[in-house]
């Protein structure tokens, strides 16, 4: 249940629905498995568990999740049979089949093929932070957490959310550290960073595991290459990869963290998921504003 990634939403506008209410609107266009001709189906499910509520909820902090199941159909099997199908047809009408007929055999073979499919699941959580005004998204793909947000709207009608803006922008603040190996106190560099040359389909600098201090990586930065990524450290709370339109990655909750629940019991798996949602969900509550105060504050539409 830890996030591993946060694509972060300001909420623009006060969330005044309970976790009840929350619940009755989303039941709308809960989870039903894919039909036998549907390419995927997408909808809510509890986030702990099948008989548990669709919404758990947590010291004003409201835990949401979304499945999504998809039929697969190799491109290569369908490509096969429609080459196939095409030259049979060629063959017994002696004459070349049109575009819109060669469709036709594709979307035919589709329409076939789907109900035969394997199909696999997969599931995005996302929590809203009342108090906060922020929707946040265990993903890395801003398509992805973008899709949950859709799903959310259709349901409330409506939900104003933007990606997060800051008045210094990430990508000359995090260059700014590596060329002076300055940085907040709160934040360390760690041995990761890609660079990138500004202009336009510019080359591309990926570190791993390397010495962000040494002259080499100066070099690249002093001829203009820019930091679009960097290996960060918060506090020794979280470590995770910082990229310039501040999505987190590779989130990791470090042992100070992690200490919180070792001190706590819980009896059963229910239990377990509040004491961990709980300890996260605060965690990030102390995080996200400071990786907005880092960052020169929050910049207002």
């Amino acid at each position: 249940m830890w996030f591993k990634n946060l694509s972060i939403f300001r909420l623009t506008e006060a969330f005044t629905l309970s976790a009840e209410e929350l619940e009755e609107k989303l039941e709308v266009v809960a989870f039903r498995p894919c039909g036998s001709h549907e390419d995927f189906s997408l909808g809510w499910v509890s986030p702990v568990g099948k008989t548990a509520p669709l919404v758990h909820s947590a010291n004003g902090f409201m835990m949401i999740c979304t499945k999504k199941e998809e039929r697969v159909l190799p491109a290569s099997v369908l490509n096969e049979m429609m080459l196939e199908k095409i030259a049979e047809t060629e063959e017994a009408e002696g004459r070349k089949l049109s575009k819109k007929e060669r469709t036709a055999i594709k979307d035919e073979l589709i329409f076939e093929l789907l109900p035969r499919a394997f199909t696999f699941s997969r599931k995005l959580y996302a929590y809203i932070d009342v108090q906060g005004g922020f929707l946040v998204v265990d993903s890395a793909s801003a398509n992805k957490a973008e899709d949950l947000l859709s799903l959310l709207r259709k349901c409330l009608g409506s939900l104003p959310a933007v990606p997060l803006n800051t008045v210094d922008k990430p990508i000359a603040t995090m260059t700014e550290w590596l060329l002076t190996q300055e940085t907040p106190k709160d934040v360390t560099i760690e041995d990761e960073c890609e660079l990138r040359s500004p202009e336009e389909a510019g080359g591309v600098i990926r570190c791993k595991r390397h010495d962000l201090s040494l002259p080499e990586i100066k070099n690249h930065l002093d001829i203009g290459k820019q930091v679009i990524k960097l290996a960060i450290n918060w506090e020794d709370r979280l470590s995770f990869i910082l990229d310039e339109n501040l999505s987190v990655k590779r989130l990791k909750f470090l042992d100070l963290v992690q200490d919180q629940v070792t001190d706590t019991n819980a009896d059963d798996e229910a239990a377990r998921f509040d004491v961990n949602f709980s300890i996260m969900s605060l965690e990030l509550a102390n995080f996200i504003p400071r990786l907005l105060e880092i960052f020169g504050g929050e910049l207002k539409a």
